[in-house]
Formats: C-alpha cells, sequence, structure tokens
C-alpha cells in the first residue's frame, strides 16, 4: 500500500437519524399543513365574504393577495433571522402570532379590516415557512432520510389542502365564514407544546451583523413589483403601475449589489449560480402560479357557475389533492435513479396535460372534467416540488440553510400572489368586458352585478325571480367566458417550468 493511500482520511459518513428526529418531523409539518390549509380555505370562504362583507373586486383580490405579499416580501429576512436568533425560536414566535391573529381575523367586521388581519398573518406566516424547511436541514444530515423527509413535508402541505375544503366545506355550511380562520389554532397549540421537546434549536454560528438596509431593500423590491403586476392587471396601463415596477427593479438591483459586496450577506447572491438551486427556484415559482390560477378560478366555478356547495366543491378537488401527496412520495425513490431535470419535467408535463384539458372543454366543462384536470395537474406538481425543494436546500450550506429556504418560500409565496393577480384577474377582466347586465336593475345593483361573479350572485338574492335568473345566466356566462384563455396560459407556465428544470438542471445527477 502506497504512503498517500495509507494515510487517506475515511469520508465521513453522515449519521442517520433516529426516531425522534422522525417525531420532530411530525411536528414541523404542523405548520406547514395550517399554512397550506388557510389558503385553500380562504378561496372556498371566497364566495361567503364575498356576500358578507361586499369587498369590490380590487378589495377581494387583496384579500387573497395581501398575505403571501406580506409573506413573500419578508421571507427572506425572516429566514435571515432565523439563522441569526434561532429557527426553532423563530418558529415558536411565528405559531404564537399566527395563532392570535388568526382569531382576531375571523371576527373582522369589515373588508379593510380582513385585509389588515391577513397582511399582520403575513408578518408571522414569514418566520413559520422557512423555519420549518431549514430546520429539515439540521435534523435529517443523510441525504437519502432528508429526500423522503422532504417528501412527506410537501405531502404534509398538500394534505393540508387536501384537508382544507373538506373542513372548510363542513365550516362554512354550518358556520360562519369566520370560522375558516380558527382553524390556526388547535393546529399549532400542539407546536408550542412539542417543538420545544422534539426538535433542537439550529442556527448558523456566524451570522454577521444585521443588515437593516437589506431588510428594507429585499421589501422594496417585492411589494412594489407584486402592486405593479396586480395594478396593470386589474385597471390596465398606468403610469402608477410602470413607476411601481421600475422602483421594485431598481431596489432588487440595490439589493443584490449590496448582498455581493458584504462580506457576511443576508442572502449569499452566488447562490443562484448554481444551476440546481437557480432552476429549482423558477420550476417552483412556475408551478405554483399555475396551481394557485387553478384553484382560484376553478373554486368559484365549481360554486358560483355549478352550484355546487363548498362541501361538494371540495370533494371534487380531493383526488386532485390526494394524487398530488402521492405523487411527492412515490418520487422519491424515482429520483434516485432518474435525472432531476427529467423527473421535475415528465411530471410538469402531465400537469401541462391538465390544463389542456380544460382549455379544450372552455368554461363549460363539468365537474367531472375539472376533477380529472386536477388529477394530472396535481400529480405533476406533488413530483416536481419534492425534488426541486430538495435541491434547494441540499446545495445551499448547511449554515445559511433559512436563507436559502426562505428563497424556496418567497418563489412559492410570489407564485401565488402571481396566481391570482395574473390569472385571477384576466378573469376578472373578462368577466367585466363579457357581463350583460339586464334592465330593471339599480345603478348600484349594476355596478356590483359588474365587480365580481360573487357580487352578481349577491345582487340576484334581492331580486324577483325572473330577473335573477336573467343575471345568474349572465353573469355565468360571463366568467367562463375567461376560462379557456386562462387555461391556455397555464399551459404555456408549465410548459415553461418543464423547460427550466430540462436546461438547468441537466447536468445534475440522480
Amino acid at each position: 500500500m502506497s504512503a498517500t493511500a495509507s494515510t487517506r482520511l475515511p469520508v465521513a459518513v453522515p449519521p442517520r437519524a433516529g426516531g425522534r428526529a422522525w417525531a420532530a418531523l411530525v411536528v414541523l409539518m404542523l405548520p406547514t399543513l395550517l399554512v397550506s390549509v388557510d389558503n385553500t380555505v380562504l378561496s372556498f370562504a371566497l364566495p361567503s365574504i364575498s356576500e358578507a362583507l361586499k369587498p369590490s373586486a380590487t378589495g377581494m383580490l387583496w384579500i387573497v393577495d395581501v398575505y403571501p405579499l406580506v409573506l413573500a416580501g419578508l421571507l427572506v429576512a425572516m429566514g435571515s433571522l432565523g439563522d441569526r436568533i434561532g429557527r426553532r425560536r423563530l418558529l415558536l414566535i411565528g405559531a404564537t402570532g399566527f395563532a392570535a391573529v388568526s382569531a382576531l381575523a375571523a371576527f373582522a367586521p369589515s373588508a379593510e379590516l380582513l385585509i389588515g388581519a391577513r397582511a399582520l398573518l403575513g408578518v408571522f406566516g414569514a418566520m413559520l415557512m422557512p423555519s420549518t424547511l431549514s430546520l429539515l436541514r439540521s435534523v435529517f444530515l443523510d441525504r437519502e432520510q432528508r429526500r423522503l423527509a422532504i417528501a412527506i413535508w410537501a405531502a404534509g402541505f398538500a394534505a393540508g389542502s387536501a384537508l382544507g375544503p373538506i373542513v372548510g366545506g363542513v365550516l362554512l355550511e354550518h358556520f360562519w365564514w369566520g370560522s375558516v380562520f380558527l382553524l390556526a389554532v388547535p393546529v399549532l397549540i400542539p407546536l408550542l407544546v412539542l417543538a420545544p421537546l422534539l426538535v433542537r434549536e439550529s442556527r448558523d454560528p456566524e451570522p454577521g451583523p444585521v443588515d437593516a438596509p437589506g431588510i428594507v431593500l429585499s421589501l422594496l423590491t417585492m411589494a412594489p413589483i407584486v402592486y405593479g403586476i396586480k395594478t396593470l392587471a386589474v385597471d390596465g396601463f398606468s403610469l402608477v403601475a410602470v413607476v411601481a415596477i421600475l422602483v421594485g427593479i431598481a431596489s432588487g438591483a440595490l439589493f443584490v449589489r449590496r448582498q455581493l459586496r458584504r462580506p457576511i450577506p443576508m442572502l449569499d447572491m452566488r447562490l443562484f449560480t448554481r444551476p440546481a438551486f437557480s432552476g429549482a427556484v423558477v420550476v417552483n415559482l412556475l408551478s405554483v402560479v399555475s396551481l394557485v390560477g387553478f384553484l382560484f378560478f376553478v373554486s368559484q366555478h365549481l360554486q358560483l357557475v355549478i352550484r355546487l356547495t363548498p362541501l361538494q366543491s371540495g370533494l371534487v378537488l380531493l383526488p386532485g389533492l390526494l394524487t398530488m401527496i402521492v405523487a411527492g412520495l412515490v418520487v422519491v425513490p424515482i429520483a434516485r435513479r432518474i435525472r432531476p431535470g427529467v423527473v421535475i419535467a415528465g411530471g410538469l408535463t402531465l400537469s401541462a396535460a391538465g390544463y389542456l384539458l380544460v382549455a379544450l372543454t372552455g368554461g363549460g366543462a363539468p365537474w367531472s372534467v375539472l376533477l380529472a384536470s386536477f388529477v394530472l395537474l396535481g400529480a405533476g406538481i406533488g413530483a416536481a416540488e419534492t425534488v426541486s425543494n430538495e435541491l434547494v436546500i441540499s446545495t445551499a450550506p448547511a449554515a445559511k440553510a433559512g436563507a436559502a429556504s426562505a428563497v424556496s418560500e418567497t418563489a412559492y409565496e410570489l407564485g401565488a400572489v402571481l396566481g391570482t393577480a395574473t390569472l385571477g384577474t384576466l378573469i376578472t377582466a373578462s368577466y367585466r368586458a363579457a357581463l350583460v347586465v339586464p334592465t330593471g336593475l339599480t345603478s348600484a345593483q349594476a355596478d356590483a352585478a359588474g365587480e365580481t361573479l360573487g357580487g352578481a350572485v349577491t345582487v340576484a338574492n334581492g331580486l324577483p325571480a325572473p330577473l335573477a335568473e336573467q343575471l345568474l345566466t349572465s353573469a355565468r356566462a360571463a366568467f367562463d367566458s375567461g376560462v379557456g384563455v386562462t387555461a391556455v396560459i397555464g399551459v404555456g407556465l408549465v410548459a415553461a417550468a418543464a423547460v427550466v428544470a430540462l436546461v438547468t438542471l441537466r447536468r445534475v445527477r440522480s
């Protein structure tokens, strides 16, 4: 044996996790479950909120969008803060605040106060998501175990989406719309009790100084860009929208420049030079845009056009959400043998087929077609999200797991905003253009019916039967007039995500 071989150090093998780690995973899935339940439940509660609080079309979109907008703007800052003060500590602070504000949101007497409560939920929600994913990096050191843990974590997210329509449907049939927000309380109490017992604290040993200007720049990047996109989608071209987008782009450029010059950056921008990292983030963004956009118009179509109850609508979407869970777990052994880019692109091809089915059948699609479409969409996104999330945290340094996880979650939440701001507002614009208001309505009734489909349903409830039926027929046809175009855009988004995966991940091995 040569001297070199005899003195070669053995390769360190990461220790495999035991029973406590898997119990910790169950606890860490609770906030993930909560956030996904909250997103899905809100979609199904929109008709009830529209009837009770009577928000404008813009107000309705802000009820949906303000939470992910605030959350997306703060995720990077909160991920960095978790690296500094401790990811478990930040998780517990976020859980306490989220539960308290959820109780306040449940009793909001106006659309404006509900929007304010949703904004506060975004602040505390930003503390939850990066902490859960980054703690998995410190709990599961073995990559095969970590990939399975992330698949289970992602399945928990999908399970929350599946549970949301069922539980939310039951609540909305027996209680007022605010009851859906109270779901946070029983979910987060076990987290507050068990996390200190099962989850070890984790932090960056050398976090560097607090970057207050960087935090401000990250907020000034996300918020104006999303606001500008929303304004363009709802009101068309305007100077305010263009200026907002330019402010966001300029702030983003300053943020990147500042992070590159700092010896210990809040977010290491050099991570984006790694194809596995940047490609996985873009896949997350585009796939979530398509998923949230689909849920936005389908949930309203099922309840307000086909006239299913919230519970029945949830049951229609349940097979697709369960398929998302199964796909996330099944893809784990497949990802060991096949390159990630191929796995993600193959899954997203199924998702594109789901949108294509809606595009071919148009707005008059029966519930059975929407069920099949969502099964295809869920299968592809479930597989893609598991693989892409694992790539994000495995390619980043362990000490910066919080900030890296925050980038993945930022892509998710920005995708949620863009899903409603683009696909959702496209449906709204098409509805306004196609609606024919029957004669016999007052000016106020005509304006309310012309804002949203939910507004038309509310107005129809106070009209004589023949006039109400005439208005509802026109409103439902107007709403469905934009479904076909929206579905075609959805096909393009999913196809673009598949191409990004094939190009950026072509050299990443299984």
